[in-house]
């Protein structure tokens, strides 16, 4: 391959974001800017259990929209999040049960998982769409058994191929089916045709049109599920998620930068959740089929409930603002560096592998397409507009494209 030569560029610094890393590319004009002649390549040289149950950590959220919805009307296109819908109405038959101090301060930490996560999502969509310089499509529904969401999508963008930052808060009833699906992973549930929960959570799911531009994912959740014996108390309430990178192409200072981010989030409140969490991520976002890893990893975390729930709110509170520092730093590097439209098939080649995992190996993608009356589009929307399958492709040793191989069959360190 050419070598690329790259002119230094001013990074711009957000006020709430951490200052871009060093950063230098060359932005190639022409008449068809997402395809260019002149090879990229990175490196850093220049050549080419409870477990998820609702939301499955890659599945953007999918089990927060597993029920039929109906969407408000009047839908608006903007880059802000509209006026949100009115919480869920409280149950009446809450009030004539006698619950304890610890019990009223985990309802109480719902409601403010749900007013965290709202304003967790319009701060990344205003960021978001600010980088790119189109605005998100607003899609709120309501639930009728209870609950709503605000789905934000940004699609064929400037930036991003394809963009989601969607909130649910749901209260409702499991099924037989989902009762089934926490107790194969090993976590008895009282109850055997229907048990009340309640969710609120984010889910994220980016996909650029620069092959340079890695994928990004995050979900965070605070669930809880109630006693059918025990109306006053639930029988278990947790928070999961994580945050994870997936790059058609290697660039090991990005992924070293949103490790670190992430690792900083987590050292503030114990120095064993980064590597605990990290490694639990490597094995969730695998591909056995493929004995591949999705990306570069991040963290991955669920069951969490061993510790003062303020400790663990206060956890995932770091590590959902940790978002926008983590990524749009790499964003702001990569976003107009000049590709080859052979680049361009091997980021669709990656982008198969994305909507292998979601959909064959995913929990809450699964929990979701099984679940009658399932919101299909949001249960889909972490997939990629565009995705490629070629028959025993394989890249040449030694390219760029096989440094990315060597990291997906043997995750690594970052920091």
């Amino acid at each position: 391959m050419s070598l690329l030569s790259r002119t230094p560029q001013p990074g711009r610094l957000l006020s709430h974001v951490a200052a871009p890393l060093r950063t230098s590319f060359r932005r190639t004009l022409g008449p068809h800017p997402r395809y260019q002649s002149t090879s990229a390549t990175p490196s850093g040289r220049s050549p080419l259990s409870r477990a998820t149950l609702l939301v499955g950590a890659a599945g953007l959220g999918a089990g927060l929209y597993l029920w039929s919805q109906t969407p408000e009307s009047g839908v608006k296109t903007t880059d802000t999040v509209p006026p949100l819908v009115p919480n869920p109405a409280v149950n009446p038959k809450a009030s004539q049960s006698v619950i304890s101090p610890e019990i009223q301060a985990n309802r109480k930490l719902h409601r403010r998982m749900e007013t965290f996560v709202k304003a967790l999502q319009k701060e990344i969509t205003d960021e978001i769409s600010r980088i790119d310089g189109k605005p998100f499509f607003v899609d709120q529904w309501t639930r009728e058994e209870g609950g709503y969401g605000i789905s934000c999508v940004l699609q064929d963008g400037n930036v991003f191929e394809k963009a989601g930052v969607n909130v649910s808060v749901i209260d409702g009833k499991l099924s037989r089916a989902a009762v089934a699906q926490m107790k194969a992973r090993n976590k008895d549930i009282n109850g055997d045709d229907e048990v009340p929960f309640c969710v609120a959570g984010i889910s994220i799911v980016m996909h650029p049109h620069n092959p340079m531009v890695p994928t990004v994912h995050l979900n965070y959740r605070y669930f809880e599920i109630e006693d059918p014996d025990h109306p006053d108390r639930p029988q278990m309430a947790w928070f999961g998620g994580g945050s994870d990178l997936t790059p058609s192409y290697l660039f090991p200072e990005d992924a070293t930068h949103f490790h670190r981010t992430l690792k900083d989030a987590c050292d503030r409140h114990d120095p064993a959740f980064y590597p605990a969490y990290k490694a639990w991520c490597d094995r969730y976002f695998y591909l056995p089929h493929r004995q591949e890893a999705r990306g570069v990893g991040g963290i991955f975390f669920d069951d969490l409930d061993d510790r003062n729930p303020e400790e663990l709110f206060a956890f995932v509170q770091d590590c959902g603002r940790a978002f926008l520092p983590s990524y749009v730093p790499i964003v702001l590097r990569r976003k107009d560096m000049p590709f080859t439209e052979e680049q361009k098939r091997w980021q669709q080649l990656r982008r198969g592998r994305y909507v292998e995992f979601n959909l064959i190996h995913d929990r809450g993608t699964k929990f979701g397409l099984f679940t009658p009356g399932a919101r299909i589009e949001s249960i889909l929307m972490s997939l990629p507009l565009t995705a490629r399958w070629e028959y025993c492709h394989r890249p040449e040793p030694g390219t760029e494209e096989a440094k990315v191989m060597e990291i997906v069959e043997k995750p690594r360190e970052w920091v």
